[in-house]
Order: structure tokens, then sequence, then C-alpha cells
């Protein structure tokens, strides 16, 4: 992309930037950094200046797509490549990846093998929330049970044997789960017994992971399952971010890296949860479009960030991002807040394929290497974006910015070999087939996520999220669309959003004033370590503490204000108590209201695309030089640097001053 492109599209800021004047950001720029599974966003924030760019994602080396991002973006705010400048004129880093998401959705990642004992079983674990085909694909026959009521001698022969055993059957990590009221002291004891036998430091070691380090939550299942879900994820964050934030400092950033976590706020490498990187770059999505619904005042926003590998779904309702306590991950229940963003395995790098007589879509992928076919760099599959450049909706001149070369003749040939003649097809029809099966894919994930309403709005964002967005929301049944103006971006933007914060949870040791003291002061002084680890004086922090209460009537969560334990609970209720504490850093603000005024959106000529197989002549109208209360009503083209809109026949489109597009079906 020409640097004068992205200069003309930095000054047009977005829906959601555009007057991003929060206090404190003079003090320096913000970097925000999206990682996915195709492409890498960056983002970048100073004062009611925004900046961004794409550049592929690098899965062999994530550091090196990390800063090409970095160098790129700096040559559109310098002119040239100066990432000195950038990093040393900046405050804060925040950094968001899907790339756990990602692994869980293809399966990718350690051999995980399991030892459980007390009341805990494999079988129980498999049968949690129905994962069984989680559990059968991380852990699989990898299991043994522990006699933990062995004596000394018997149980260290028992533990040496688990191990042995699981590591011959391939296991290449072990996660250590026990069960009942006595769980913690029984893990530390298994613990002192394989630290003898297995030290850590020892060439090849298998690494040992305990449930209740990862965290403290009574309900057996919740926490041995958030043990293993960190530990399927925990090696390749490590391995990334901890190289990601050295690289950062040999190049002298200001600040540590920040990680966005899926509960919406940020915090250290070191302070970070693998399992908390699960879907952060979804939330960040989230929170951009918490902003936007609270800023044009929308009852329900359901949205749809579209990357190479996933679709992630999430709803705002009456200003609040749906989240749970205790979250879930691919329908399993975890022990930490998450929001309830649901992933889906299309996107514009899904595999396509021909089952029988049936189109499948996903939930594989090609990402950025080898990519489409059309990207000329190996890819043999075919992909909705194959599809759309042989419909004509892509421009190879324009797409990418006109960084990336797509071959349409490459998306033919694939498209005719994958799909065309196994179906006895046209290239044509099955281009037509491609986009059906992708939209209704797409179209019933988000009616399986939300109950649609006259009031729902669809946000459509991410690189693929504005491709065919009104046939997807005619599917679905939504007649109102938002296209964020930094749509391409949106979810790097969103992670501008959040603070840094940490989360202590405690289980109370009785259900009276002196149980909540005792864990109050307890989690206090985890709270002051664990912020001053941040850099962070602990006064400067506001503090929110919830108390979290399981009995016969279910779960629920209240707030703790006044350092008293609500009335009512009964004796045999489980208690635990959360502390939040957070330092507020400088986010954006938005701008630009719809319907100020209406004029003529101003075309830049003709595409020729199909419509359900039909060709068209179409205006086309470019992003950036449309003015605010401009519109029009489609069939239409609307493009910009890294994203396309095909805007169909029965829908209008509307501009405003921050550069955010809404789509209103007639």
């Amino acid at each position: 992309m020409s640097i004068a492109l992205d200069e003309m599209a930095s000054r047009r800021t977005s829906a959601s930037a555009a007057a991003a004047g929060a206090a404190g950001l003079s003090s320096g720029k913000l970097i925000n950094i999206d990682n996915g599974g195709t492409l890498t966003d960056i983002c970048v924030i100073d004062g009611d200046q925004v900046w961004r760019t794409k550049t592929l994602t690098t899965p062999y080396d994530l550091s090196k797509c990390l800063f090409e991002g970095l160098r790129k973006v700096s040559r559109l705010i310098y002119g040239e490549e100066n990432l000195l400048q950038l990093l040393l004129g900046t405050q804060h880093i925040r950094y968001s990846t899907t790339q756990g998401t990602n692994a869980l959705v293809e399966r990718k990642g350690p051999r995980l093998g399991l030892i459980t004992g007390g009341s805990l079983s494999a079988a129980q674990l498999r049968e949690h929330d129905g994962a069984g085909e989680l559990f059968d694909a991380l852990i699989g026959e990898r299991t043994t049970t522990l006699d933990l009521a062995s004596d000394e001698a018997a149980l260290e022969k028992a533990a040496i044997s688990a191990v042995n055993q699981l590591a011959s059957t391939g296991a290449n990590r072990i996660i250590v789960a026990v069960g009942g009221n006595d769980r913690g002291e029984a893990e530390r004891r298994l613990r002192r017994i394989l630290l003898r036998k297995f030290p850590p430091h020892l060439l090849g070691a298998i690494p040992l992971l305990y449930s209740h380090e990862v965290v403290e939550d009574d309900n057996d299942l919740r926490r041995a399952w958030s043990a293993i879900l960190n530990a399927f994820l925990h090696p390749a964050m490590e391995r990334f971010l901890y190289s990601a934030e050295h690289k950062l400092r040999e190049n002298k950033a200001r600040n540590p890296l920040l990680i966005f976590r899926n509960d919406g706020h940020s915090a250290r490498v070191a302070k970070t949860t693998a399992v908390k990187t699960y879907s952060s770059g979804p939330r960040g999505g989230m929170e951009g479009s918490r902003a936007l619904a609270a800023h044009y005042g929308f009852r329900q926003l359901l949205s749809m960030d579209v990357g190479g590998t996933t679709t992630d779904i999430g709803v705002v309702d009456d200003g609040v991002v749906r989240a749970e306590a205790r979250g879930k991950v691919e329908g399993v229940g975890v022990s930490f807040p998450l929001c309830d963003v649901v992933s889906v395995g299309v996107g514009g790098s899904s595999i396509i394929r021909v089952d029988g007589k049936t189109i499948r879509v996903g939930p594989q992928s090609v990402g950025s290497a080898p990519g489409p076919a059309c990207f000329g760099l190996g890819g043999g599959e075919a992909t909705i974006t194959d599809a759309f450049l042989l419909q004509g909706l892509l421009d190879p001149a324009s797409f990418f910015g006109g960084e990336l070369k797509i071959d349409v003749e490459r998306a033919r040939a694939v498209i005719d070999e994958k799909i065309a003649r196994p179906l006895g097809l046209s290239v044509e029809t099955a281009a037509v087939e491609m986009e059906k099966a992708w939209v209704a894919k797409v179209a019933d994930a988000l009616k399986k996520v939300a109950r649609i309403t006259p009031d729902t709005t669809l946000a459509a964002f991410g690189g693929g999220g504005p491709f065919v967005v009104c046939k997807v929301a005619e599917a679905a049944g939504i007649s109102q669309v938002l296209i964020p103006g930094l749509a391409a971006v949106f979810s790097a933007f969103g992670l501008g959003f959040s603070d840094i914060a940490h989360q202590y949870e405690a289980t109370l040791s009785s259900n009276d004033a002196a149980g909540l003291k005792k864990a109050s002061d307890a989690l206090f002084e985890r709270a002051r370590r664990g912020m001053a680890g941040e850099g962070i004086d602990f006064d400067d922090c506001a503090i929110t503490t919830t108390l979290q209460i399981a009995d016969d009537r279910g779960e629920r969560e209240v707030t703790i204000a006044d350092g008293k334990l609500p009335a009512g609970i009964g004796k045999d209720a489980r208690l635990s108590l959360s502390l939040l504490s957070a330092k507020a850093i400088a986010q954006p603000k938005l701008s630009g209201q719809f319907g100020a005024g209406h004029s003529a959106a101003k075309a830049a000529g003709q595409r020729r695309i199909a419509i359900d197989g039909k060709p068209h002549e179409v205006p086309l109208y470019r992003a950036e030089e449309q003015s605010a209360g401009s519109g029009a009503s489609g069939p239409c083209v609307l493009e910009e640097a890294f994203y396309t809109c095909r805007i169909d026949a029965g829908w209008r489109f509307e501009f405003n001053a921050s550069g955010d597009i809404l789509l209103v079906k007639a």
C-alpha cells in the first residue's frame, strides 16, 4: 500500500477513533496489536490521530510479523522506517492474539497426559458440559488414577509409574488434578514426591502441572479443566510472548509489553495466565463494540468479527458485554470470568470442501501460510476469498492496499478442482454455492448466539466482516448493520479500552465475618504484590470485591461494598471472594452521529461483479473519499484499503463524520 493511501486513511480515523483525546494520551502513543491466524493488525493512537495497518501473520515466528507491522506503521507515521522513534514515543503497547483460540479450534497443541485422584476421575471430566470431543482431542487415553490413601512408599511408586506410563504413550505435558476437600494438600504431597524423582531442570523433563497452582476453585471439574486448557495453551504463548517482550526491550520500548486478556483487562507477560489469552483478540472487538453501543445508543449490538480462521461473535446488551463470572471455553466450564464470545471455525481462509454432495466450510484454515490459492504462495485448497475474487468482488489491483497480488486464474483452478468438478457444476455456479454455504454457516452461528429482535444491530468488522454482510444479515433476520470506520483493525482498536488490572480469588475458610476478613486480607496483600510487579502504586488502583455464592439455589455473585457478608447465607454455602485491582490508563474517545444530513456518495467508477451468479455493473465507492452524511443504495461495492463490502439491492449506506457506516435494509 502506498504511504499516501495510508496517510489519507489515518486522517479518516473511524468511528471508533475520531477525536480519541483521552486524558493522558499526550504522554505518549498507544500501540494496539491484534495477532490473528492469517493477519496481524496494528493500530496506533496519538491524541486525535490514528494510524493503522496490517501484515501477514508468520506462524513459524510470531515476532517476525509483530516487528514487520511496527516497522510498517512507523513508515506511515514518520515518512520513513523509524522503529526506535516509534517505541521511544510510545507509552503502552497492548497485544492480543487469537493463536490460543485457533489452536483449540484446529486442535493443534501439545499432547497432554492426566493424573487424577481423590473424588475426581477422567470420566467425570470427559462428561463435564459435554466435553467428550474436546477431552478426546486434548488427552484421549493418556490418563491414569492414583490411590491417595496409599502409604508414602506405595504412592511414590505408583506416581513414578504413572508419569512413565503417560510419557510412554506420548504425553509431553502432564496435569495433576485431585478432587475433594483436601485436594490442595493432596496435590502438594504429589508435587513433593514427583519433584524428587523428576526434577524440572533435567534435559527432556516433562512439565508437571498442578490444578491448584492455576486457580483456587472449590468446583473440581472447573478447576481441572482450567488447568488442562492452560497446559494446552501455555507452551506456544510462553515461547512467543517472552521472546516478543525481550525483543521490544532490546529496541528501547519504554514500558513492558501488556497482554490484553479475555476479561477485558491488560497485564504484563509475567503476570498473565495462558488460559486468559484464549479469545483475547475477540474480547478486544467486544470492548470496542461496547463503546460503540454506548455512543450510538444501540439496545443490542451483535458483533461479527470475521478473520482468516474464525468468526468471533459476541453481544452487547444495554451497554453491557455479555460475559460469565465462570466462563466457558468451547462450551466447557472453567474457573475464570470470560466474555461470552463464540468462535466459529469459518473465516476468509477457511477451507471449503465437498463432502458427498454437500459443501462444508471449515473449521480447518489455510491461514496466511500458504493462504488461499489466489495468494500464489502454494495454497491448494478452495476458500471464500478465492470465490469472491472469481466473482469480481475483490480487485487484484487494490486488494490488501495493493501490497498482496492475488491471481484470479489460481482461484478459478482450485474452485474447479475442489468444488465444481466433484459436484458437476460450472466454476461460476460453484462459487455461488460456496458463498451460500459460507453465509449460512455465519448466519446460523449468529442466530444461535443471540435472539434477534427489531432492536438488534449487527456490527461487522475484521477483514472479512463486511464482505457480504447484507446477505449474512438477511439470513439472520437483521435489518441494520454498522461497519466501524476502523473495521479492518477494529479488534486492535478495541484493546485501547482496557486498563491494567488483576483479579484474585480465595475460598472463605468459614462463612462468617472472620472468614471474610481473612480472605480479604490475603487478597489485598496479593493485589499489592501483583500491582507492584506492574510498577504501579496500589493506592492508585480502583478496588472491586465480589462474593461468589454457591448453594442449593445455584451460583450467584454479589458486590461487597461495606466489608460485610450479605444476610441469608447458609452454613453449607460455598463462598469465595474475588478482588479486582485496576489502574486506569488512557483510552480513546468516540464522536460522530448518523442522520445529520444526506448527500450523494462519490463514486470512484464501476466494478463488474457476479451476484447470485449473474453479472452486474455496479458503482464503486471508496470509503476514504466519502464525506459525513453521504450515502447511496445497493447494489454497489464499498471498498477501503483492507476490506471490501458488497451492498446488495434493498440496502442503503450512510457515512458519518467519524467514518462509521450504517447500512439499513429498506
